[in-house]
């Protein structure tokens, strides 16, 4: 058997686990817990440089313009991106993907043009593409799912043609955990001529993400999602395509010179950030990514891995569970409907049992459609999960269905 176990104990690292050594939190899609370390450079930056950012000269002014900055540097080096300016911060994933069809969509897009997702897709990366494509008459086009989960290739190439200007797909599914074949749909979009969105809120706590390697235009993820605060996260753009989009709201910072007569606009990374930013929160941010950098990260991922086949293998012997999604490659997630339970009784009566999972649609009903689901039961691992968590999950879970029989 692969040995699962973490390269170094890790729960009593995280506050709130340290605290509540009976809860086993398997909800890590929807948010990660918090190291220490996190909470810490959040107090830190408060009791000690407290300051607006790029706005005065005083000393604690001065110390967090550069704390956030360096917040900056940090997001770029994690995400090897080429330079800080690629780097915008945004309050998550959502807000990230809204400003770049705010922006660049509604100052690119035409009637006729055609937007390409996949039915993979969190609503996030939906959502705002709708807003757009009503605004310039583009169309959507989604590509299918396959029986099993696996995005149908085939249908997605079909979908391909000149009219397409953007291809939206999630690096990872948060619903079923589906990882679709990215350098093939970026090379097979930019074949094409369009730009490419990646979503990948749901990977970056798993695996190493170089944008450069990537190849896309565009990549998105929140901080809460990868030990990190709530309230920030970012889009990283290629610098040529973020110093051509236009702002997407008004405000201080992203200004050069404003009068009555028009107003002029600062270069990127500022002039997507109006207002103040969230500070603290990008320190925070800082602090879960230096963290995460310093972990064995293949062997972090190899655990998260073993846990999942470890629960699906148990998952075998019980009656009436059925995993949904592919069995094989995929992130460290599994997704549960039940032969005579509703996942949400199942969830309350682990929730008796100290066991945090989440049950629902997971912000991706047209994925849920295509499933015909109307909700599924999602256990989601994280590094400081453990063997015994999963053996303890499975005793609860059979225990709950023979209740619930």
């Amino acid at each position: 058997m692969t040995d699962s176990r973490p390269p170094a104990p890790m729960r009593n690292e995280f506050p709130l686990l340290a605290r509540n050594p009976g809860l086993i939190y398997l909800d890590n899609a929807a948010t990660t817990q918090k190291p220490a370390c996190v909470l810490d450079a959040e107090r830190e930056f408060y009791e000690t440089a407290n300051a607006n950012v790029h706005r005065a000269s005083h000393r604690l002014a001065v110390a967090a313009t550069g704390a956030f900055e360096s917040a900056r540097a940090t997001v770029a080096h994690f995400l090897n991106a080429t330079t800080p300016n690629e780097v915008v911060f945004t309050r998550g994933t959502t807000e990230a993907i809204n400003l770049v069809a705010r922006s660049w969509g509604q100052a690119s897009l035409r009637p006729g043009d055609e937007i390409v997702l996949t039915e993979l897709e969190h609503h996030a990366n939906i959502v705002p593409w709708q807003f757009v494509a009503q605004a310039t008459c583009a169309t959507i086009r989604a590509a299918r799912i396959a029986r099993d989960g696996t995005l149908d290739m085939e249908h997605f190439h079909s979908l391909l043609s000149p009219r397409t200007r953007l291809v939206g797909c999630t690096l990872a599914s948060n619903a079923i955990g589906t990882m679709p074949p990215i350098a093939e749909i970026v090379a097979a979009a930019h074949a094409h001529g369009a730009r490419v969105l990646v979503d990948a809120a749901q990977a970056v706590a798993h695996q190493p993400v170089d944008v450069q390697a990537l190849g896309a235009d565009f990549c998105v993820f929140s901080g809460h999602k990868v030990y990190g605060p709530t309230g920030i996260g970012a889009l990283w753009a290629r610098e040529d395509i973020l110093q051509a989009m236009p702002p997407w709201q008004g405000g201080g910072e992203m200004i050069d010179r404003v009068s009555f007569a028009g107003s002029t606009f600062a270069p990127a990374p500022a002039r997507f950030e109006a207002g103040t930013p969230p500070i603290a929160q990008a320190v925070g941010l800082a602090a879960a990514l230096e963290w995460l950098i310093q972990q064995d990260r293949a062997a972090l991922l190899a655990h998260e891995n073993a846990l999942r086949i470890r629960l699906e293998n148990g998952l075998k012997h019980m009656p009436g569970v059925q995993i949904v999604g592919p069995n094989t490659d995929k992130a460290p997630l599994t997704a549960l409907r039940f032969a005579h339970a509703h996942p949400f009784d199942v969830a309350q009566f682990l929730d008796n049992h100290d066991i945090a999972v989440r049950v629902g649609q997971h912000c991706a009903q047209p994925l849920l459609q295509a499933l015909g689901e109307s909700s599924l039961l999602r256990v989601s691992f994280a590094a400081y999960n453990t063997e015994d968590e999963i053996d303890r999950f499975l005793a609860a879970l059979e225990e709950t269905l023979e209740l619930l029989a």
